[in-house]
């Protein structure tokens, strides 16, 4: 922790924070009180907790992209398993009791009467980051229309999120993922149809 920058800490104390309780319910007070900051110093890399919202979002971007990654990777089997393996991994995920959620969602939720909210914009851009790597995936599988089927599995990922959320049974997450090899596999067989 020493070696952390102070806008680190603000940003990890922000992260820890905003996933667990929510944006609203923290406040800037308690975020440079986590950091063991003053809150003068908080506002001097910080101009506003929008910014700061911000900033939580982006700093969960590239490690929650690349654990995606890592689980499509690391699966065994075709591309339809790999794509599952994510969501396998998250109905994991999803079974221990400091499980939140999307971040993303979560945070959209809460922001959903302000559309130019310069957390959404981040918010946006990841999912988006999600969809393109995911496309990429698939083109590389050979599989054709690779952004729409992308986009089907963002839309069982995200519908997956919010329902376990809801419902409290990661069961959900688990049944999206078959959904999500299904389609997969579907597509691949189109795709090598297509070809012969």
């Amino acid at each position: 922790m020493e070696n952390q920058s102070t806008r680190e800490r603000i940003v990890a104390a922000a992260n820890r924070l905003f996933y667990r309780e929510g944006i609203r319910a923290v406040s800037v007070d308690a975020v440079a009180e986590e950091a063991g900051i003053t809150k003068r110093s908080l506002y001097y890399h910080f101009q506003s907790k929008d910014e700061l919202i911000a900033a939580y979002l982006a700093s969960r971007d590239q490690p929650n992209l690349e654990s995606y990654r890592r689980w499509f990777e690391a699966a065994e089997g075709d591309t339809g398993d790999r794509v599952a393996a994510i969501f396998g991994t998250l109905a994991k995920a999803a079974r221990r009791a400091d499980w939140k959620g999307c971040g993303f969602l979560r945070t959209s939720a809460e922001l959903a009467n302000l559309p130019g909210h310069p957390a959404l914009k981040v918010g946006a851009a990841h999912k988006k980051k999600f969809e393109r790597w995911m496309a990429e995936r698939l083109t590389a599988a050979g599989i054709g229309e690779a952004l729409p089927l992308a986009r089907q599995i963002m839309l069982l990922l995200d519908g997956a999120f919010s329902v376990v959320m809801l419902h409290r049974d990661p069961s959900y997450m688990e049944v999206a993922g078959e959904a999500a090899r299904t389609l997969v596999r579907n597509a691949a067989r189109t795709s090598t149809a297509e070809t012969r």
